[in-house]
């Protein structure tokens, strides 16, 4: 009598390591897609207008009155 089941040692006629390999694969892609949205949603300032990011340099004190003023002019 075999020890594996006459399968040569393979389970299932190598089923068992085709859906190893697809669930690995499945888990490693799920992985890379998260990390790749992540990444996305903290370097995106897509929904993030010019003017808005002067309004918020001028609120933070790096600009000056006039240099917001210039700036929202010259955006609009």
């Amino acid at each position: 009598m075999h020890m594996f089941g006459g399968y040569g040692g393979m389970g299932y006629g190598g089923f068992g390591m085709i859906f190893m390999f697809l669930f690995w694969g499945l888990i490693i892609a799920l992985v890379i897609m998260l990390i790749r949205q992540a990444g996305s949603k903290t370097n995106s300032s897509k929904d993030e207008s010019p003017v808005n990011i002067v309004k918020q340099r001028y609120a933070k004190g790096e600009i000056s009155k006039e240099e917001f003023d210039r700036l929202v002019s010259e955006l609009t």
